[in-house]
């Protein structure tokens, strides 16, 4: 089925999509193709670059428009409860279950669910869902009664789900279970001209919220913005242009130099993409910086022995260029003779002065390690603190998933 540029356009217009980059069209063009069938969707993508949009795309261009359409955070689910959200759960089955409670997929008979960072899902969750695409069937918690349903599932993730699988932390059937239709959603810096329609379309937004005169880019102020990388894609631009719509008084065009006022620095260290890793073990630039710290301590621990190579050497330079070559990468010669008046050690006071080095720096590992802890912890308490308590806002400025500091939480003993 092939549809026309008027009609793509049409479907953008309705949904609220602006932009007009080949990437974005293709995504719009491929929901429209399977939205009238019943098969699974996978949307992959950046956080913020718009995924729900197309998951509602897929449900209200489909024969299952009248029905429900339901909208669920997989990361913001406590492990513990997830089940109970999804399935439901029997009365009594747990503590604090009073009452039976009907779950998303038997309230959602006969729409459709959309399951965003589908990644962060447990695996005995993952193996509930598959029973349900593959079935129809489900189990309340705490029940024994097999109940059907009729739900078309559309799930979504920022995180390469493949790379979950080879960990062992995503079910390979339900992964390609899912995946029987991809869309890529792709991240605003993909998209071009797309950021300047998109920050017009916000700043006319906002100027008739706060009801001031809509704020414009010069030309250089245009290239700037095409340029900067906007992690947080979409949502991020929003943010901008709703800040600078607010605390641009003086003059309503903004210029280039102003813009690099509003734009957040673009961090030295590489950007990252989460190839499916855990919080666990996902990298962040903080977690950089520590191992450039440890990569430096390390470095002081060889030039220590190289400084007692030196001294066992009394001072010959072709014989320390010929130990460590890689210390005098791009010298092009070392004269000899160099002598050094330099003593001898004993080299069983080496031996002894090593030792108690390699003491040292074990001790100095362990004491940074725990400052990281206690400093994970001071963070998390300052959220909280910020937040009066909210964990769904603290987690938001932490950067992590809800279930993530619930887990740091009981883990630091933060609960009260």
């Amino acid at each position: 089925m092939s549809f026309t540029d008027a009609e793509i356009q049409s479907v953008k217009q309705r949904f609220g999509i602006i932009g007009n980059s080949t990437l974005l069209n293709n995504a719009v063009r491929v929901a429209m193709q399977v939205a009238p069938t019943d098969m699974s969707v996978l949307i992959t993508g950046e956080s913020g670059s718009g995924k729900e949009s197309f998951s509602k795309i897929i449900h209200h261009l489909s024969p299952r428009k009248h029905g429900q359409f339901i909208a669920i955070n997989c990361g913001s689910i406590p492990e513990g409860t997830i089940d109970s959200e999804l399935f439901g759960h029997e009365k009594g089955s747990f503590t604090g279950a009073h009452e039976a409670r009907k779950g998303y997929f038997e309230v959602t008979n006969g729409g459709t669910i959309f399951l965003d960072e589908i990644g962060e899902m447990p695996l005995g969750t993952q193996a509930r869902l598959l029973r349900v695409l593959e079935n129809g069937e489900f189990i309340k918690v705490g029940s024994s009664k097999v109940q059907k349903t009729d739900v078309r599932v559309v799930a979504a993730t920022n995180i390469n789900l493949l790379q979950r699988v080879e960990e062992g932390k995503f079910r390979e059937d339900l992964y390609y279970r899912l995946s029987t239709v991809p869309i890529y959603v792709p991240p605003l810096r993909e998209r071009g001209k797309d950021i300047e329609l998109l920050f017009r379309k916000f700043a006319s937004d906002f100027a008739e919220k706060y009801k001031v005169k809509p704020v414009s880019l010069s030309e250089d102020a245009k290239d700037r913005l095409i340029k900067y990388r906007f992690p947080g894609n979409i949502r991020q631009l929003k943010n901008l242009v709703e800040q600078i719509s607010v605390l641009s008084t003086e003059s309503k065009e903004i210029t280039a130099e102003k813009l690099l006022h509003y734009l957040p620095q673009e961090s030295s260290l590489p950007a990252l993409y989460r190839n499916g890793s855990s919080d666990k073990d996902s990298f962040s630039e903080r977690d950089i910086l520590y191992k450039v710290l440890f990569d430096m301590k390390k470095d002081v621990m060889d030039l220590k022995k190289i400084v007692l190579d030196l001294y066992n050497h009394q001072g010959n330079a072709a014989q320390l260029v010929k130990d460590h070559p890689s210390l005098f990468e791009g010298v092009e010669s070392v004269a000899e003779p160099v002598v050094l008046n330099i003593p001898s050690i004993n080299p069983a006071l080496q031996a002894e002065q090593e030792q108690e080095e390699v003491q040292d720096i074990t001790h100095e590992t362990e004491e940074d390690s725990l400052s990281i802890e206690k400093k994970e912890k001071e963070l998390i308490m300052r959220a909280l603190l910020k937040n009066n308590n909210k964990r769904k806002y603290a987690a938001r400025d932490l950067g992590i998933s809800e279930r993530t500091l619930y887990r740091k939480i009981k883990q630091y003993d933060l609960e009260n």
